[in-house]
């Protein structure tokens, strides 16, 4: 396991290299005011509290998790409530619909990124209602490579499902797109496509809704590829092994 003074390391390098990627996505991209600066996202599955802990007092403000259960525990732990005042929790994992309300009912949660389906949506907004809350930011899941394994809409049921959201989910707050992607693309035969499907989706979405680039938030990029992501448009990147080091398999 990576010991608090690697971890803090690794944070501080990742930083370091976000804000590099930046740099050159203000010379490769056009219309830079259309993007936010990039969030991001630790993602501290399996990793003890005393981790997540340490990258907060390091200044790291957004955590993410994979596993309702886990994320239900990390966000309840008494030690990281009283040391880790302003954490911002995100839900990036599969949702099964008897996890939903386990989800909702976290304290600090601040994004759900891995909305797939208008049944999911409708099962979020009414446990967001029962449980007194509005406004809970969601992501729509775009397969954008067309992997059967993958969940996530197309572009044409993405422009549907985020219809469906703005409409009939009032206790939620769409606020933009999300994507795994494929894990092997070489850069070296050019950009990766399923971050430029993404872009385009988003365009899409925007046209059909009415909504401005500025309306959706794009979540693409994880340990392996996270500044490319950064450099075509991504607002939020997803990294946990860069800093957290390797995770042990999940116990079944």
């Amino acid at each position: 396991m990576e010991s608090e003074n690697d971890v803090v390391t690794n944070l501080s390098n990742v930083r370091e290299r976000i804000s590099e990627a930046m740099g050159r996505r203000k010379e490769s991209v056009e219309n830079e005011k259309d993007f936010a600066i990039t969030r991001l996202v630790a993602v501290s599955k399996t990793k003890p509290a005393k981790l997540i802990i340490d990258c907060y007092q390091a200044g790291q403000r957004h955590f993410g998790e994979n596993y309702a259960q886990e994320f239900s525990e990390k966000s309840n732990d008494p030690e990281i409530q009283e040391m880790c005042p302003d954490i911002q929790w995100h839900f990036i994992g599969p949702i099964q619909s008897n996890k939903a309300k386990m989800i909702v009912k976290c304290p600090r949660l601040f994004m759900i990124e891995t909305v797939n389906s208008t049944k999911l949506a409708d099962m979020l907004n009414k446990c967001v209602g029962q449980e007194g809350k509005t406004d809970v930011k969601v992501l729509v899941q775009v397969n954008t490579s067309g992997e059967s394994q993958k969940s996530g809409e197309d572009a044409e049921g993405t422009v549907a499902l985020c219809r469906h959201i703005t409409t009939n989910c009032q206790n939620l707050k769409l606020t933009g797109l999300m994507t795994i992607g494929a894990f092997d693309h070489d850069l070296a035969s050019g950009p990766n496509p399923d971050f430029q499907c993404l872009l385009a989706t988003r365009q899409r979405v925007c046209d059909a809704l009415s909504l401005t680039l500025n309306d959706l938030e794009l979540s693409m990029g994880m340990s392996n590829d996270f500044e490319h992501a950064i450099e075509v448009g991504s607002t939020n990147v997803r990294v946990g092994s860069t800093i957290f080091g390797a995770r042990a398999p999940k116990k079944t």
